[in-house]
């Protein structure tokens, strides 16, 4: 996993006004990249998430492509476990699919939507509607509370309407058992709740797509557990997610498993026993 990802520094943003620090412009500001090759179909009927022939290249002096010809399609409504070991290009394939990168040649389609066609503005207002990202290191404002925090991408994107805003957020801290936490502030919440606080942000403008980057990286075997039944559950709203991981138990609980090996899409399968 890269840097950028995993950490996220302490005390920035500040509590200064939540308009003035809008989540999402800092956070995509923390999002650096890596990744890699290869070509693999994982069918779909209504994909989510279509890639076709993607490849990123880094350096100019360096011509191997982190990422090449990879073509993938991720069904709707799915929980997917993206698995491989650090370096094997996991999250670079969520950069470009969330638009946080562009990719050297191939295309990315979310929901239909070719991210090409995106830039600017309109890319970062798509982004805001469009997906939720999770962190390993939930990468939540230090000197905000929980409800705050949640409250924040609303703000941003002015999807969710003044008046409803809090209940909002209330509603979904305590969808993960956080009712009694909505004033704490994250260095009063365990890791576990933490990331359960970054989960309910993700969902704030009601994301179709949901993506996470080590979510339980940070966590003990308990608490990561919990977290992943969370991500899990969010499924049976329609959403689709993608975690990337090296916890054997996401692949265990996913509908489909992505593997990638130094930087090649190696295997993809359906667990249509889950």
């Amino acid at each position: 996993m890269h840097d950028a990802w995993r950490n996220c520094p302490e005390g920035k943003p500040t509590g200064q006004s939540i308009d003035d620090q809008p989540l999402l412009f800092w956070l995509q500001s923390q999002i650096i990249i890596y990744m890699s090759d290869q070509s693999l179909i994982l069918s779909a009927k209504h994909p989510a998430i279509s890639t076709h022939a993607l490849t990123k290249v880094y350096r100019k002096s360096d011509p191997t492509p982190a990422l090449g010809s990879v073509s993938v399609r991720i069904a709707s409504g799915r929980f997917t476990a993206l698995l491989g070991a650090s370096g094997s290009g996991k999250t670079t394939l969520l950069n470009l699919v969330a638009g946080l990168d562009q990719p050297s040649s191939g295309s990315v389609e979310v929901g239909g939507v070719d991210l090409a066609t995106l830039h600017g503005s309109d890319m970062s207002a798509w982004r805001g509607k469009t997906v939720g990202l999770v962190f390993q290191s939930y990468c939540l404002f230090p000197t905000l509370s929980a409800l705050e925090n949640v409250i924040s991408p609303m703000e941003f994107t002015g999807l969710v309407s003044k008046a409803e805003r809090v209940h909002r957020a209330r509603e979904l801290l305590q969808r993960f058992g956080l009712a009694d936490h909505c004033h704490k502030r994250p260095d009063e919440l365990s890791g576990g709740q933490q990331q359960r606080v970054a989960i309910a942000r993700a969902l704030a403008n009601d994301p179709p797509l949901v993506l996470a980057d080590e979510p339980t990286g940070n966590l003990d075997s308990v608490a990561g557990s919990g977290v992943l039944q969370a991500l899990r559950e969010i499924t049976d709203d329609g959403r689709t997610v993608v975690v990337i991981t090296h916890d054997g138990n996401a692949a265990a609980m996913a509908d489909a498993v992505i593997r990638l090996k130094d930087g090649r899409l190696v295997h993809a399968e359906s667990n249509d026993h889950v």
